[in-house]
């Protein structure tokens, strides 16, 4: 049974919360990747990065319906919502943008696993950790290519 530890990109590519949203853009388009871990100076993983996190800050911001009875307003949907879409659409960094608390595998989880994990939390790039250090990286990519092998 493959393992994250057989497929993983060892070799990850990161990011620094004060990347600008630009530079993430550009280092995507030239590695060919579709996430980044975000990285503290000391190497702790923050959170994740991904170009879906791009996109986001060209969407229409949704605006929560309310109903106004006897002079209270009462939101049909969560407003905070709209509040962290706000911020990402505004953000010029990775830290405002990225998501920041990161699905992460260990080196010894099975590829069945990493599958399950990116099709019911919809993630596509899982940080692979060996205790806290970041060893590598999973991909969508990753697994596709290896069904294919």
């Amino acid at each position: 049974m493959l393992q994250a530890k057989d497929i993983m990109t060892k070799k990850v590519v990161t990011v620094q919360p004060e990347t600008s949203v630009i530079e993430l853009a550009k280092l995507l388009a030239s590695n060919n990747i579709s996430g980044a871990p975000v990285v503290a100076d000391d190497g702790t993983l923050l959170g994740v990065v991904t170009e879906s996190d791009l996109i986001d800050q060209k969407k229409k911001i949704h605006i929560p319906t309310v109903v106004t009875i006897l002079d209270s307003v009462i939101y049909l949907e969560n407003p905070d919502k709209m509040e962290k879409e706000i911020k990402k659409i505004a953000g010029a960094t990775v830290g405002d943008i990225c998501s920041k608390k990161p699905v992460t595998v260990s080196t010894v989880t099975s590829i069945e696993e990493m599958a399950t994990i990116m099709a019911e939390k919809g993630v596509h790039t899982l940080p692979v950790m060996d205790g806290d250090r970041l060893v590598g990286v999973v991909g969508k990519k990753d697994i596709i290519r290896t069904l294919i092998s």
